[in-house]
């Protein structure tokens, strides 16, 4: 359905430091650099996910929030300390959101700029059995 999303940054640089670490937590990354933008994805010069630098970029408001999708539990926790390293906000501690199903384990940061973002994975964990 979609294609890719933007969003408008005011430092391109710092933004591209939060971002790298954020994403790159997930198995994401830079697939592109150019003066004015910076895409994420999986596949060179195919963005997913765009950075604009922008003279007063606005963040949607508050009922907004983008999720991305995370490989593992592990991956939801690097992705929230790596990225408050560089310039995140808080926005939620990893952990299990028992009000969205028994197995939705999530974090979530504001960027350097008030965009909201979360990453998330929504699979029960593996049971680990033992033989006789």
């Amino acid at each position: 359905m979609l294609h890719h999303i933007s969003f408008g940054v005011r430092n391109l640089e710092l933004s591209g430091a939060f971002y790298d670490a954020a994403l790159g937590a997930l198995g994401f990354r830079r697939v592109f650099d150019g003066d004015e933008s910076i895409g994420y994805g999986l596949i060179d010069n195919q963005d997913m996910f765009l950075l604009n630098l922008e003279t007063d970029p606005l963040p949607p408001g508050e009922g907004f929030h983008l999720a991305f999708s995370a490989p593992s539990r592990t991956a939801v926790d690097v992705f929230h300390a790596t990225a408050l390293i560089v310039g995140g906000h808080d926005n939620g501690q990893p952990g299990l959101r028992l009000e969205y199903g028994p197995n939705y384990y999530a974090a979530y940061l504001i960027d350097p700029d008030g965009h909201r973002i979360e990453a998330v994975i929504n699979i029960p964990t593996l049971a680990f059995c033992s033989f006789r």
